[in-house]
């Protein structure tokens, strides 16, 4: 039950991956259409990736206290 719990919190990391890669792909198509607005949308894709990794970060340390503690 311990692994399926720490398996289930690691998805965290699998739906950062899978938003920063979404958002880099975005970003880099919104700077080919229009490479004026490159510093603003760097700013905001920065902002975005430390979000998103944010939350993967939280989802790994959330799985290694189940694995940690819960046994």
């Amino acid at each position: 039950m311990v692994a399926l719990g720490a398996a289930i919190a690691a998805l965290a990391c699998l739906g950062a991956g899978l938003g920063i890669g979404l958002a880099t792909g975005k970003a880099t198509e919104a700077v080919a259409r229009q490479p004026e607005a490159s510093s603003k949308i760097m700013t905001i894709l920065l902002l975005g990736c430390a979000l998103a990794e944010a939350t993967a970060i939280y989802g790994f340390v959330i799985g290694l206290m189940i694995i940690l503690f819960l046994k």
